[in-house]
């Protein structure tokens, strides 16, 4: 597995493998209607961008496809982490985890943050998030559930 730095030309393969997770996986915690309302089947690329460029991006790459990304700000606050339906289950989210925590502990940031789907809420707790309140939220028209975690890393983490 690669991990790199993503690039722009990544855009469309990060929007597309965003769309097909949310899809196949959340689809086993969330309604049709609500899938769509969170990755709409037609997504806006431009905003995507948008959405991207104020963030830091890794990707995973297996078998010369993007397989997974991590999306993370300077403060400690991960956006996105996703993986491929293709390659779910076999160390891609955890290994991005793993680079983007180390490069932010490097950095001096000592509290990671999210907000995890149904779906995520165990990965994010396997790596000592604490769940700080349960969120509903609106995406166009329609309520979805989410968990608001964070994790404080000690000095002495053996783990970031």
């Amino acid at each position: 597995m690669n991990i790199r730095a993503s690039t722009s030309s990544d855009v469309a393969s990060i929007v597309a493998l965003f769309t097909a997770s949310v899809h196949q996986i959340a689809a086993r915690s969330y309604t049709p209607a609500q899938l769509a309302a969170w990755a709409p089947e037609s997504p806006n690329l431009g905003q995507w961008c948008s959405r991207l460029a104020i963030l830091e991006t890794l990707v995973a790459v297996l078998d010369g496809e993007i397989a997974g990304f991590i999306s993370f700000a300077g403060n400690g606050h991960i956006e996105f982490l996703f993986t491929s339906p293709a390659f779910s289950r076999k160390g891609v989210a955890s290994r991005l985890y793993e680079i983007a925590a180390q490069t932010l502990r490097a950095r001096g940031v000592r509290s990671l943050s999210t907000e995890a789907s149904i779906e995520a809420r165990p990965f994010f707790e396997s790596k000592g998030f604490n769940i700080v309140e349960e969120q509903v939220v609106e995406r166009n028209g329609v309520q979805l559930k989410r968990f608001a975690m964070t994790r404080v890393c000690g000095d002495k983490d053996a783990q970031p």
